[in-house]
């Protein structure tokens, strides 16, 4: 018996997994909270991105293309922080704004969102795949 589950569906899916998880690594409190809370969560933003820009572009070559495409776009928003005009003061002080474009710059960021996009190109790949046996 063959079980169909759409490309959307399992993106959306996995969306519901990865935002959980996100979340609940930028507030763990447990052994190497430090790094979960700093780093570990830097990988799981990385996925998200990567799952959300693939619902809207889910074409074998953005499979290539939205983990590069996501590691630029957050590391300019990483330098963005060094930056802090009022408007950007404002949506940070929101914890929405705090989740997404983050308070202070850090340089090891940049590892972690390479290692996030990575993992996230794996993600997009394994779908388009278990996605394609069935079509």
């Amino acid at each position: 018996m063959k079980v169909f589950i759409s490309k959307k569906s399992l993106i959306i899916l996995s969306i519901l997994f990865v935002v959980p998880l996100g979340l609940y690594s930028k507030y763990y409190q447990g052994i190497g909270n430090t790094w979960v809370n700093d780093y570990g969560a830097a990988i799981w933003y990385e996925v998200f991105w990567c799952l959300f820009a693939f619902y809207f572009f889910s074409v074998k070559k953005a499979v290539k293309l939205i983990p590069i495409y996501v590691f630029i776009i957050t590391c300019g928003l990483e330098i963005l922080q060094l930056w802090n005009p009022p408007i950007l003061a404002v949506i940070r002080s929101h914890i929405l704004g705090k989740l997404l474009l983050g308070t202070t710059f850090s340089w090891w960021d940049f590892p972690h969102y390479i290692i996030g996009c990575l993992f996230g190109w794996l993600w997009l790949l394994s779908i388009n795949k278990l996605t394609h046996k069935y079509s």
